[in-house]
């Protein structure tokens, strides 16, 4: 059992990352936000990340924490732990046997039109929201000279 108050960030970010590649189980000590009694559940860590990091008029920095996404073998769901929050921490010899959620929400594209190549290029187009008002609202001819940059 290692005490995350007795090392490094990088240290305890280094044992965590290692518990993602080998696909290993990790025993945490979590205390959560405006709770007194820590909770203790094993976890399978499969991503981290950092949350916005948000600098107020006065300097002060709120945000910037890094988050621990992980499969609770408590809960069988997803859940998320602020690093903050851990207080104490054993990677384990366990492999991973809960399978990480699916995105439910994604849309597979269209085909893209393989016949023509203006049809192709309109789709692209359509395609990217930001490049979407990109065509032109006349037609174009070589002699025009309005568009040179």
């Amino acid at each position: 059992m290692k005490h995350t108050n007795r090392q490094t960030t990088t240290r305890t970010l280094t044992d965590l990352y290692r518990a993602i590649d080998r696909q290993h189980a990790v025993t945490i000590t979590y205390l959560k936000p405006g709770e007194t009694e820590p909770t203790v559940r094993t976890v399978e860590i499969h991503e981290l990340r950092t949350t916005t990091a948000r600098i107020a008029k006065d300097g002060t920095v709120k945000g910037g924490d890094i988050v621990v996404v992980a499969m609770c073998r408590l809960r069988g769901e997803a859940r998320e732990f602020h690093l903050a929050g851990i207080l104490t921490y054993t990677v384990h010899r366990i492999a991973h046997t809960l399978a990480i959620p699916t995105n439910t929400t994604y849309e597979p594209t269209p085909s893209a039109p393989a016949h023509d190549e203006t049809a192709l290029i309109h789709f692209e187009l359509e395609r990217d929201r930001d490049d979407a008002d990109y065509r032109p609202r006349r037609p174009l001819t070589q002699t025009d000279a309005d568009l040179a940059a």
